[in-house]
């Protein structure tokens, strides 16, 4: 995309939007960046534009910017309703988030995941098995690397893996996935979108640009990812853990089975290390995607074999009294719990945090069979409780500590602390890690 000479607005000076502003500046466009946030908040992002003829427009958005660019790159935390944003839409401008910008210059097969909850661990897994297959692969996108890193380095790769969220979606015009797997779908940023549909509707866009020569790969047990399936025209290829598939993947009897125009593989689930039965939906998925490109079967079995669970998600701290303490503070929607929740039983459950608007009552059916003790914190207990505290025995915690302490009294021996939110951390703490941190420094301080 030729950039040159062009004047270039970059919305909002996230890590998104300093390397697209790079990107664009080094290229020859006349770039301005504008984000409301003052000098002091942006010290970090502002000494990474040193060197670079680049105007700032801080504290503001000025509606003339907009409508004097010639091309607009919206970082993701922006919301599309933006007042400028909606002018510059109106009067013709092209509006483009920074995969579609990046997009347009990879040449090499992208691999993309979306979904509400696993996004992470499957594209980190779906990495590892083309490394471990031979493949100069790039993993970026909303795990943390900016994919328009890749197009400025001119880096040579085989492949390219990107975890993609919702935000990222909003603004593609061609953005189009050789595979592009949508793992699932539960409420989550209620306080971004509208309504779920619209929230939906902005997942579903990951398929948008594919054609029948693509593979969309879905989850057949997921109702409404499912409802929606039947809409795309990539080829589908379904995973499943309830159902056996004459074409996609499943789980049966301790054993993954992909099939594939005629061809089968199998591959025993005893010995991987990563558990939890959302970690075998991701399992599934990433295996689907790297077989649907090309991969070979014993590598990636040797991948997943020896894949651990990430950080901050399902992850086992230690055990004290015969009391086991997981941390899964990347569970910040319901759906995400939902999946904690299948793993275990005999749960004291900690959650709550700062409400993103869904509701809790889908986690009904799990808290009754599988939770004994409801420990709640932050801003959402209040309706946390109202929606599920009839469920369990319900007790109230002002701090993490506390909380940790309320449920080491009251756990029984061969129980589970599981520390699953539902919620964002915002309203407590800097952001998930320091949730987590907090939580594992005083499980370790029982």
């Amino acid at each position: 995309m030729e950039l040159k000479n062009k004047n270039i607005l970059v919305v909002g000076l996230a890590k998104t939007g300093v390397a697209c502003a790079r990107y664009a500046a080094a290229r020859g466009g006349r770039v301005t960046v504008t984000d409301m946030r003052n000098e002091t908040l942006l010290a970090g992002a502002l000494a990474e534009l040193e060197g670079f003829d680049i105007i700032r427009e801080l504290e503001r958005h000025d509606e003339a910017t907009f409508l004097a660019s010639d091309l607009i790159v919206v970082s993701p935390g922006v919301p599309m309703d933006l007042p400028p944003l909606v002018a510059a839409l109106g009067a013709g401008r092209e509006i483009v988030s920074e995969i579609e910008l990046a997009a347009r210059g990879i040449d090499v097969p992208i691999a993309a995941i979306t979904g509400t909850n696993g996004k992470t661990t499957t594209t980190t897994i779906l990495g590892e098995i083309f490394t471990q297959n031979g493949y100069h692969t790039y993993v970026g996108g909303n795990i943390g690397t900016p994919l328009i890193d890749l197009v400025a380095s001119r880096q040579l790769v085989d492949q390219v893996v990107a975890e993609i969220s919702s935000f990222q979606l909003e603004w593609i015009t061609s953005f189009r996935p050789t595979v592009a797997a949508l793992l699932n779908l539960s409420e989550d940023h209620l306080d971004r979108y509208p309504d779920y549909e619209s929230y939906v509707a902005a997942k579903l866009r990951i398929f948008e640009n594919q054609t029948e020569d693509d593979f969309a790969v879905v989850n057949r047990d997921d109702e409404l990812v499912w409802h929606h399936a039947g809409q795309l025209r990539a080829s589908l290829f379904p995973f499943s853990r309830r159902h056996e598939l004459a074409e996609g993947i499943f789980y049966r009897d301790g054993v993954i089975t992909y099939r594939h125009n005629g061809h089968e593989e199998c591959f025993p689930t005893a010995a991987i290390r990563l558990q939890g039965v959302h970690n075998l939906e991701n399992i599934m998925a990433a295996v689907a995607c790297a077989l649907l490109l090309g991969c070979r079967p014993d590598e990636t079995f040797e991948t997943i074999l020896c894949f651990e669970a990430l950080h901050h998600r399902m992850e086992f701290v230690r055990q004290v009294n015969g009391v086991s303490y997981y941390e899964d503070s990347k569970a910040t929607n319901v759906g995400s719990v939902e999946k904690a929740l299948e793993s275990f039983t005999g749960i004291t459950l900690i959650a709550g945090g700062k409400d993103k608007g869904g509701a809790y009552a889908p986690l009904a059916p799990l808290v009754r069979e599988r939770v004994n003790h409801l420990v709640l914190i932050g801003e959402a207990a209040d309706r946390m409780e109202e929606e599920l505290g009839t469920l369990a025995n319900t007790l109230r915690a002002a701090t993490m500590e506390e909380a940790v302490q309320t449920a080491a009294r009251i756990t029984a021996p061969g129980g589970t602390v599981l520390m699953s939110p539902a919620c964002s951390s915002f309203d407590m703490f800097r952001d998930y890690e320091e949730r987590a941190e907090r939580f594992i420094a005083a499980v370790k301080a029982l």
